[in-house]
């Protein structure tokens, strides 16, 4: 968004050094940005405080988002990071329904537990393993482990991702650190590990998540807007260092989504859902371009399910926006 308060709702890690991130603090990490401003939130709180009940009244409905039934990944293997919640969740699951083998981390091993089930109890295949991006020796492990159980490694969704804001001169040197390290950092490490499957497997396709920010960004979000940057000459020279290993790498470009994160980030988590659904529409109404409202986290997971897929067999150091319309704003 223009605004200032655009949340790029990619990424699956919480805070460092919190499992479960609440309202934003000063100077402290969170996943989300803020995604609703401080009288909004007010006026959510003040209509529990009455008694009332909102309503969802945004002007569109958003579409249920099912699996194509192509089965595109049938006998695939795929790893998505950062998929306990949000856009990676939802691209964990659309995968191993159309038929991918399906192993995917992230720091909560509960939520991570949870993932798990749902994509077995629903006929598909996944293992969960607890790794964070920044560490060499657990990314290493995850992926050779998950290459290991399900004999090699077809596509890679490299979608963890943390932010923070505040003004540039603020940040600590270790704080820039940790967004670098994590975003830009995080996905080199995990592309390390993850081509040399690729090339012994004779190609495969990577998706990497960027961020609106690329195009259309705002105050407070150097470090993040940096990172994501790099992810994009990242993946574009990438493409070029593994084209002759029939391996195409691209990146995904979401925009403002709706999922539990956004709503922790913003203090809503103790708000009645419909409460919390109508601070949402209100700001897809304002801030959304042309769908006047929020994506939901299928909605650009879909992306990366295209980029992965052999639909887009000719696309290399390319990427695909997911954002309503909001970079052509101007």
């Amino acid at each position: 968004m223009n605004d200032g308060t655009h949340p790029d709702d990619h990424a699956d890690e919480p805070a460092a050094t919190d499992d479960t991130p609440t309202a934003p603090k000063p100077g402290r990490r969170y996943t989300r940005r803020r995604l609703l401003t401080t009288s909004a939130v007010a006026a959510g709180a003040a209509a529990v405080a009455v008694g009332t009940t909102a309503v969802l009244t945004n002007d569109g409905t958003p579409p249920t988002i099912k699996p194509s039934g192509r089965n595109r990944f049938d006998g695939k293997v795929v790893i998505v990071t950062g998929a306990t919640s949000g856009i990676g969740r939802a691209a964990a699951k659309l995968f191993a329904a159309e038929g991918a083998k399906v192993g995917f981390c992230g720091r909560r091993e509960k939520l991570g537990a949870e993932v798990e089930r749902e994509i077995r109890s629903d006929g598909g295949e996944a293992t969960y393993i607890r790794a964070d991006v920044r560490k060499e020796s657990q990314v290493r492990k995850f992926v050779d482990r998950v290459a290991d159980e399900y004999g090699g490694l077809d596509v890679c969704f490299n979608n963890a991702g943390i932010t923070l804001q505040k003004p540039l001169h603020e940040y600590t040197a270790a704080e820039w650190d940790d967004v670098v390290d994590t975003n830009l950092r995080g996905t080199f490490l995990c592309m390390k590990y993850e081509v040399p499957h690729l090339i012994e497997r004779g190609g495969g396709s990577v998706v990497i998540t960027s961020s609106s920010n690329v195009h259309s960004t705002g105050e407070e979000r150097s470090a993040y807007t940096a990172s994501k940057h790099g992810l994009l000459g990242l993946a574009n020279c990438a493409a070029y260092d593994y084209a002759e290993h029939n391996i195409r790498v691209n990146t995904l470009i979401p925009g403002t989504t709706n999922t539990e994160l956004v709503r922790r980030v913003a203090g809503a988590m103790d708000l009645p859902d419909a409460v919390w659904e109508e601070m949402a529409a209100a700001y897809g109404r304002a801030n959304a371009p042309t769908m006047k409202r929020l994506a939901t986290p299928e909605e650009i997971a879909v992306g990366a399910l295209a980029l992965a897929s052999p639909d887009f067999s000719y696309m290399t150091a390319g990427s695909l926006t997911l954002d309503g319309g909001d970079s052509n704003r101007g």
